[in-house]
């Protein structure tokens, strides 16, 4: 089976909807990211990596109802597929392995 790749962002992106498990929209998931990596992204950026997701099949989407809070509108909330929980479970242990070959002093931090 051919290996999937994501780009860190899109990485990112797509565990944060597993960890929001069912509660992932659009500025939920732009608020933990900058909680959780001091990463500043805009709702935008976020917003069109999900569509792109979406398109590719590794998230899908619902809306949520009506809230008097937002003026009426309602939320997409987003949902990983059982597709993408596979590709971020091999990436996992892809990374594990590779760590787990580095030599104990190749990474020291001397000379800084």
């Amino acid at each position: 089976m051919r290996r999937t790749y994501f780009g860190e962002f899109e990485e990112v992106v797509l565990l944060m909807v597993a960890i929001l498990d069912g509660q992932a929209y659009g500025v939920t998931i732009s608020q933990e990211i900058e909680q959780h990596t001091g990463r500043l992204v805009t709702f935008g950026t976020v917003h069109n990596t999900l569509v792109r997701m979406e398109e590719k099949g590794f998230v899908k989407s619902e809306l949520g109802g009506v809230t008097t809070e937002r003026g009426g509108r309602r939320k997409r909330f987003f949902s990983v597929t059982a597709l993408c929980s596979r590709a971020l479970q091999d990436i996992q242990q892809m990374r594990r392995e590779l760590w787990q070959l580095i030599p104990p002093r190749s990474l020291t931090l001397s000379g800084l």
